[in-house]
């Protein structure tokens, strides 16, 4: 479709429809219309409005204005309100994505249970201090998928990750393997719910062998272990806002995942972490 089209779709159909549908539908981004729509002199962008719309095109529109605001400031020596880049991104319909509700799911039964020694004290001196886990459902695929997760509070990095078609105690024991074996954590604390791969045995046992004190929310209190189910919630909203159920391949939603799980370690930058990804973060204290 000719850029000049395109401008006078949507023009002609703004006023009934909103411009992010009728771009969706036509297939084409939004930053990719404001340029087309400057070309073609229905408006004019001030060199702010362009770079902001840039920023958020590149950063696949995940970012609030605060961290575009970041961005400006750090990366082209621009140092601008807040609130006026909230204004850009308002007028041009680039706010990011709202985070998708946490579905809910039923433990299974206990076998050790341990006390919450972690208590919502989620900050940590250095890394390999504090690390939390959890799983999580992808129900994107062909068929249902379970993502088992490790996050150092340190600076919130992604430790080890494991994709798994059931939620068992393998899922938990591999991505628990890996983590120790790539970090080699000495006095370590490792934060997880009551779920019943975490209550197990098998996994108390290996925690045990690794020389890892083992931590446990409150029964049905998700906000004790509240930084990882923020990363699971990011996780689905970001990466997979646009899909629904049985949509795609399962290897497709592991493609997903593992894209993510670089970005979000070496490029997302996150306002607690000084708006800098969790790998720069960690390298400027090392």
């Amino acid at each position: 479709m000719e850029p000049k089209v395109v401008v006078e779709v949507v023009e002609s159909l703004s006023s009934k429809y909103t411009v992010t549908d009728i771009l969706s539908v036509l297939g084409v981004p939004k930053a990719t219309y404001y340029r087309w729509k400057k070309k073609y002199k229905v408006i004019e962008l001030t060199p702010l409005e362009e770079l902001v719309i840039k920023i958020c095109e590149e950063n696949f529109y995940h970012y609030g204005h605060r961290k575009v605001k970041s961005i400006l400031k750090r990366k082209h020596g621009i140092n601008v309100n807040r609130k006026t880049v909230q204004k850009i991104m308002q007028k041009f319909q680039i706010q990011c994505q709202v985070k998708m509700k946490r579905q809910k799911y039923i433990n299974g039964e206990s076998n050790i249970v341990v006390p919450n020694i972690l208590n919502r004290n989620f900050k940590a001196s250095h890394p390999n201090e504090k690390w939390v886990t959890d799983i999580t459902y992808l129900p994107y695929g062909s068929t249902m998928l379970y993502l088992s997760t490790i996050i150092d509070l340190y600076n919130n990095e992604i430790v080890a990750y494991n994709i798994g078609t059931s939620q068992d105690i393998k899922l938990v024991l591999d991505t628990l393997r890996a983590a120790v074996e790539l970090r080699k954590p000495e006095g370590l604390l490792l934060h997880s719910d009551q779920g019943s791969v975490y209550t197990s045995y098998a996994y108390q046992n290996m925690a045990k062998e690794k020389g890892i004190t083992t931590s446990m929310s409150r029964k049905g209190n998700c906000h004790d272990n509240a930084v990882i189910e923020s990363f699971h919630s990011s996780l689905k909203s970001e990466g997979f806002n646009a899909q629904r159920r049985a949509s795609m391949s399962n290897s497709k939603v592991v493609q997903i995942v593992n894209q993510y799980m670089y970005r979000y370690n070496h490029i997302r930058i996150q306002a607690k972490l000084n708006y800098l990804s969790p790998l720069d973060y960690r390298g400027q204290a090392a």
